[in-house]
């Protein structure tokens, strides 16, 4: 993968760049509810399972490895970024989660979780996406970010592979929000819109994760770290419980095992 070139832009644009692309991906699955008005459960957790195992092949393959070789290099312990770093991610999500009003597809309004409130509930349903979606672009922004302070080929690489990976699991997302909301009653247009517009955090996330990158030079290691507790959280919280709900857990597994093995090649055979 030559992408020596890119090294000469700055690394915010560069995230911005990839996030913008990754939120591309999430429109383009999003509007599968132009094509489609349901989507089967067994499908739905296939997808869920493989956006599952994208983000935790990337925690570990894009960020918590990354985080640990860097401070071995800098003479440090290697164990403490990654783990300050990673618990620090998981207790922020969880104070999101428990703060930021949203409801998952699939439930009454009155399974709301956060702060309790009178917002309507198609705003509640693409807060809870939303969710997924700040960890992500957090990731993607702090591994552009680290080229201003390790500007190598290899990791511009493993920033752009981890791009694609999100992107990759992006799609199946897009259409797992999209397509329900039409059968909660959304036009199609409407389910579009909400389902693409749960995409646009990352960019932001991202830009703010590079940013803070380039300004905290001895954080890097403890952002990486950050960015993987947070999609970890994710995964654990959400995604995973969301895929298996009904009799179809078996291919919510396979799905897993299918995105982080794709992952785990694009990080290792390109990255």
């Amino acid at each position: 993968m030559n992408v020596d070139w890119l090294l000469d832009y700055n690394p915010v644009l560069l995230a911005l760049g990839a996030t913008l692309f990754t939120w591309f991906v999430t429109a383009l699955g999003s509007a599968m509810v132009f094509f489609f008005k349901t989507i089967n459960k067994k499908i739905l957790n296939l997808m869920l399972g493989f956006a599952a195992g994208v983000m935790i092949a990337a925690s570990f393959w894009s960020l918590l490895m990354p985080a640990i070789t860097m401070t071995e290099e800098a003479g440090g312990i290697p164990w403490v970024p990654a783990l300050v770093g990673f618990l620090s991610g998981g207790a922020f999500l969880l104070i999101v989660d428990k703060t930021l009003p949203h409801l998952h597809l699939g439930l009454s309004i009155n399974k709301a979780e956060g702060i309790k409130t009178n917002w309507q509930r198609s705003v509640l349903l693409v807060l809870a996406i939303t969710l997924h979606n700040i960890p992500e672009g957090l990731a993607v922004g702090i591994a552009f970010g680290a080229l201003a302070h390790n500007p190598d080929a290899g990791m511009l690489a493993g920033a752009i592979v981890l791009a694609i990976g999100i992107g990759l699991q992006n799609f199946p997302e897009g259409a797992a929000v999209s397509i329900p909301l039409r059968r909660e009653g959304f036009s199609r247009l409407k389910a579009f819109n909400y389902g693409q517009l749960s995409g646009i955090v990352e960019p932001i996330a991202g830009v703010i994760g590079a940013y803070l990158v380039l300004t905290m030079t001895p954080l890097l290691p403890y952002a990486l770290s950050f960015a993987a507790g947070a999609m970890i959280f994710v995964v654990v919280e959400e995604l995973i419980p969301e895929s298996q709900r009904g009799n179809e857990s078996d291919l919510s597994t396979i799905g897993a095992m299918l995105g982080f093995a794709v992952m785990m090649l694009l990080d290792v055979a390109l990255g």
